[in-house]
């Protein structure tokens, strides 16, 4: 207990520098980051206290609930895959419109209460200022935290986007892509392989319905330990809605998720192709036994992530309501 403090500041340091030095990358290859976009200090004067508002309200539900992190992280991720990161994510569906919330690829996603909770005490702190986009990426980098992960800062000042269609989720990685196609997807985004493979960390934490795995067990998978195949098949003998956990800390951000690729118990097609493929077996192998570099190239690829097709100044919007469009 008594070293707990000083790593935690160690690592609150080390996190500002990575930081530091992925925006200096970003500025260099052409994403602007200034007075006029992004910023580190976005709400100093507008909304100083966004930061200690998100973590507070985020730290709350966790305590509760730590299994919110998991559908927290991926909420802030399937929101940037799909026309950037500006929090379309979060709106409802009406009568007219069918939103990306009701995809079936994001019918597992949890939290969206949080991000309400946070939208309207910071609307009562400085209304009309924060967005819901800027809110979820918080709201995600200290789910991380929390559940055990590296801590990193993202530049703030994105907009909220004024579209949110069901059609648009076809644009998500796929349970059941191979190598090729992840990294095909990501290298679209600007994602190097290995950057999809730190980014495929998330799963380090959450679960897996049956339903996206079940698919495995039908003509058994050669790439699937036999053992963990008697175990998926036990989880799926409870319906497509049946949970398996991603490894054996669901929540608790570690790399043991890697060390199940390698021993072959990765959960989904698009888990276990990262140690079969020889395009990304290498990565797998350094992130299994490398827990420090695994949690470096994770953040480095979550701050490149969160500035994904962003919108600035007219181009969007700050919602009143993050369920719905101004």
């Amino acid at each position: 207990m008594v070293y707990k403090r000083p790593l935690k500041c160690l690592r609150i340091v080390m996190a500002n520098l990575v930081t530091a030095f992925v925006v200096m990358g970003i500025i260099v290859s052409g994403f602007r980051i200034g007075a006029d976009g992004l910023n580190m200090n976005y709400y100093l004067f507008s909304c100083p206290f966004v930061e200690s508002v998100v973590k507070d309200i985020v730290n709350r539900a966790l305590e509760d609930d730590p299994s919110l992190a998991a559908p927290l992280l991926r909420m802030h991720f399937h929101d940037c895959f799909i026309q950037g990161c500006d929090g379309s994510i979060l709106i409802d569906s009406t009568k007219g419109n069918k939103a990306e919330k009701d995809s079936p690829a994001n019918l597992s996603l949890r939290g969206y209460e949080i991000i309400d909770d946070i939208k309207e005490e910071l609307e009562r702190q400085c209304p009309g200022v924060v967005s819901c986009a800027d809110i979820l990426a918080l709201a995600a980098r200290d789910a991380v935290f929390f559940a055990g992960g590296p801590v990193y800062d993202i530049p703030k000042g994105r907009k909220d986007g004024t579209r949110s269609k069901i059609e648009d989720t076809i644009n998500l990685p796929s349970p059941n892509f191979n190598a090729s196609d992840l990294i095909k997807m990501f290298a679209q985004h600007g994602f190097s392989a290995q950057e999809m493979v730190a980014l495929s960390g998330a799963h380090t934490i959450g679960v897996a319905r049956c339903s996206s795995f079940k698919n495995r067990l039908t003509k058994v998978d050669p790439n699937l330990n036999s053992e963990f195949a008697n175990t998926l098949s036990r989880t799926c003998s409870a319906g497509d809605n049946a949970e398996q956990p991603f490894d054996e800390t669901r929540d608790d951000f570690d790399n043991l998720y890697f060390d199940a690729l390698v021993s072959g118990n990765g959960v989904l097609t698009s888990d276990q192709t990262l140690f079969t493929s020889p395009r990304t077996r290498n990565f797998v192998n350094s992130y299994a036994q490398n827990q420090a570099l695994f949690f470096l190239d994770f953040q480095q690829a979550m701050v490149k992530m969160s500035l994904l097709d962003i919108k600035e100044g007219s181009k969007g919007q700050v919602r009143d309501n993050c369920r719905k469009i101004n």
